[in-house]
């Protein structure tokens, strides 16, 4: 059997985000499930318009009804629902922030940094590992006296991807006019992309 040489190799590509996630929970209580929907059901007309400004997706909204329990006793109703907005604009962001605010969310996480065209990304990630990989195997090879032939296998290790990078903003208290958000210093950020692959290449002595 031919001798072998197994080598990994990682690349990274970094570039600044030009897509933004919005994680916001609404949220609606009364003393039966009724009350509790009919509750959340008016804050989450009132946040509606938010849903359409420009450049915003609605990807999906989620709803949930529970008891809430006072030692072993019920003693009232929760309805809430997650909606997860992405803004194809990032410029745009500080005016959904706003809108966002305005509507007095119960929770509000984000922005979530992604970005339109992952792919590109990794593809420079991916020639950054294999050269990564090859050198690495250049260097065995001379260093046992012979020199690196044919690829014969190459696998991609699955510990890599795309890194979003987030700014948390805490669940906000009810206010009476929306905080400027322009003074929380949230500029896109950069987003790496990180490709693993493990190499395997004819060694020729």
């Amino acid at each position: 059997m031919a001798p072998e040489i197994v080598t990994e190799g990682s690349g990274w590509h970094e570039q600044e985000a030009d897509r933004a996630e919005l994680h916001v929970g609404y949220a609606g209580t009364g003393r039966a499930r009724a009350a509790a929907v009919a509750e959340l059901g008016k804050q989450i007309a009132e946040a509606e318009p938010v849903f359409v400004l420009r450049g915003v997706t609605v990807l999906h909204r989620r709803l949930a009804v529970h008891d809430q329990w006072r030692g072993n006793r019920v003693v009232g109703c929760r309805a809430t629902e997650d909606v997860v907005l992405r803004l194809d604009d990032v410029g745009a962001l500080e005016e959904v922030l706003t809108a966002v605010v305005a509507s007095e969310p119960a929770t509000l996480n984000g922005p979530n940094w992604m970005l339109k065209d992952p792919d590109a990304a990794r593809r420079t990630a991916q020639a950054r590992a294999v050269a990564d990989a090859r050198d690495r195997a250049e260097g065995y090879a001379a260093a046992l006296g012979g020199r690196l032939g044919a690829l014969l296998r190459l696998s991609e290790a699955g510990d890599g991807g795309v890194e979003p990078r987030a700014f948390r903003m805490a669940a906000m208290a009810r206010a009476e006019a929306a905080p400027a958000v322009r003074e929380l210093g949230l500029e896109p950020e950069p987003v790496r992309v990180t490709v693993r692959c493990t190499t395997n290449w004819e060694l020729l002595l």
